[in-house]
């Protein structure tokens, strides 16, 4: 199965084990592509926290049309897995582009799989509408 990964870039590292174990599973895996520039030195997680934190990290966004370009590869998907850890003190942390990128999975018709369970936020609500199925870590559900 092709499964896209949506998480936050501050999980590449469990990102890159993460796509491993599925690959390891027969899947094919798509990571996000500043994680692929992270995991190959190209950039470093420590820059992106610090355009995050002054507020520029919409600048690398648009240069590198990063939504719309993950947007096409959850379309020629069959699934994404929301790889929901712990983040700002929020259990099971979805963000921002995860929470778009999941709209868009179940706009098309996509599974759609939470490693761990919908976190308590704001709009966990609108997550739990969209019904995903929580594999509380196993990727062998997968």
């Amino acid at each position: 199965m092709k499964i896209v990964i949506c998480a936050s870039l501050d999980f590449t590292e469990e990102i890159k084990k993460t796509a491993d174990k599925l690959a390891e599973l027969g899947h094919q895996v798509v990571i996000p592509r500043t994680s692929e520039m992270i995991l190959s030195g190209e950039v470093t997680l420590a820059q992106i926290k610090e355009e995050k934190n002054n507020g520029q990290i919409y600048k690398r966004a648009i240069r590198q049309d990063a939504i719309r370009s993950y947007f096409q590869e959850i379309e020629k998907s069959e699934a994404i897995l929301v790889l929901n850890l712990d983040k700002k003190g929020v259990k099971n942390y979805v963000g921002g582009n995860t929470f778009l990128e999941i709209g868009l999975a179940y706009y098309l018709r996509k599974n759609i799989f939470f490693y761990n369970p919908v976190p308590k936020m704001s709009y966990s609500a609108e997550i739990k509408v969209m019904q995903p199925v929580v594999i509380n870590g196993d990727l062998g559900i997968l």
